[in-house]
């Protein structure tokens, strides 16, 4: 009796169910239905992205395996003015590329022109890092498969050396050090290394050749040597194959138009004397400056060895392939041909079309009378010879990019 008065008591207390509620319960199951749809489609799709995610870390890339038939060069400070255009010249010739700059000095523009010429898998890739942290620079070797290393990084203006001496032997040494260090541990042996004239400081008697005695008179070719000095012990106990191009000046940018010098501002002053002429016949500087007009010299201005960026890019990919295991190579990069100053002006001044105003002033520290190459070893052990050594005509080329890019590749 009692639970039948209980059951009788529910059935008393429980209310019918209207058709409403019906349809709130029936709407209620199904929004508690879709939402568990919606949770396990969204739990699909997260597990979709970490699978994908967690292949993308394990798959190696194409950069970190050796492919037959490919060379892989990885180009430091490739985003500067003769890296860039070194690097141009690789992707050219078929060479897988990795360029490492940290921008202090380069241009990420140029990388950016690079990457639009050479868009397929495996061309092409940079990375933004400092040569001067050691973590760094063994990730880029330990997750890269290098078979050569072109060495461009460095700080390079003699009259900024005598400012900065310390930041020079600092960022050139130091750096260079690391470097061959990271090719130690990862067995890579063949460096195309990127000197410079100024290790022989100014030479008693011209023109200059390989064996000329190496005496520095500024901070940046006192580094330089220390560098190839750095290189050249660690050479003698190992199997690398090693090319040290000593450049003389350089000048000119690529002939197809892609390519050019663009310094940063605050470098103008300290630059090569071709940026000071086209900043002088822009206007964007009231006259170029000639320092120094009283040195030994046919006409008193110093005299160089002007060599076009695209004989120079031909240099080292000619010692890339000539590079021998066991076997060091030395070699000047010039025309052989000395100009002064004042030759080069009127030069410049025929390239641009515009009467640029000279300012004549005292010499700049550091600077030497005359310097300029004896190329016949190179000639002979390379097959290098320069061919762009029409000065007017090299300045037109490097003229025609920078009236298009006014403000270097922020012009772009």
């Amino acid at each position: 009796m009692t639970s039948l008065s209980g059951v009788r008591s529910q059935r008393k207390n429980s209310k019918p169910l209207s058709p409403g509620d019906m349809d709130y319960i029936e709407s209620k199951t199904k929004s508690n239905l879709m939402g568990k749809l919606l949770l396990l489609a969204s739990l699909i799709i997260l597990a979709f992205i970490v699978i994908n995610k967690a292949s993308s870390f394990t798959s190696p890339s194409v950069f970190s395996r050796r492919e037959e038939g490919v060379t892989h060069v990885l180009v430091t400070g490739g985003a500067g003015y003769i890296g860039s255009h070194a690097a141009l010249r690789l992707l050219k010739d078929k060479y897988r590329v990795t360029i490492v700059d940290n921008l202090s000095r380069g241009n990420l523009g140029a990388v950016k022109v690079l990457q639009r010429l050479f868009p397929q898998t495996g061309r092409l890739q940079f990375i933004y890092a400092d040569l001067g942290d050691p973590a760094a620079v063994e990730k880029i070797f330990s997750e890269n498969a290098f078979d050569a290393v072109m060495h461009f990084a460095a700080v390079a203006y003699v009259g900024e050396s005598t400012l900065y001496p310390l930041k020079y032997y600092h960022n050139i040494t130091s750096n260079t050090l690391g470097v061959l260090e990271a090719m130690a541990r990862h067995k890579l042996k063949k460096l195309i290394y990127s000197s410079t004239c100024a290790t022989y400081g100014e030479p008693e008697k011209m023109p200059i050749t390989e064996d000329t005695p190496q005496v520095p008179i500024n901070p940046y070719g006192k580094a330089k040597k220390m560098a190839e000095d750095m290189i050249l012990d660690f050479s003698k106990n190992s199997d690398m194959a090693v090319m040290i191009l000593r450049y003389f000046n350089v000048i000119g940018s690529d002939p197809g138009g892609r390519l050019g010098e663009a310094p940063r501002p605050e470098l103008r002053d300290q630059g090569r004397i071709s940026g000071a002429c086209f900043d002088a016949a822009r206007g964007f500087i009231p006259g170029l400056q000639v320092k120094g007009t009283d040195y030994k010299t046919s006409d008193g201005t110093c005299i160089r060895d002007y060599i076009d960026v695209t004989d120079l890019v031909d240099a080292h990919v000619k010692a890339l392939e000539k590079a021998q295991p066991h076997k060091v190579g030395i070699y000047n990069v010039g025309t052989g041909k000395g100009r002064s100053v004042k030759e080069f002006v009127e030069a410049c001044k025929k390239a641009t079309g515009v009467e640029i105003k000279v300012d004549l002033l005292p010499r700049r520290p550091g600077d030497y009378a005359e310097v300029y190459s004896d190329p016949t070893k190179i000639l002979r052990d390379l097959n290098w010879t320069a061919r762009f050594t029409n000065l007017q005509d090299s300045l037109q080329v490097a003229w025609r990019w920078q009236k298009i890019h006014p403000h270097g590749y922020a012009s772009s």
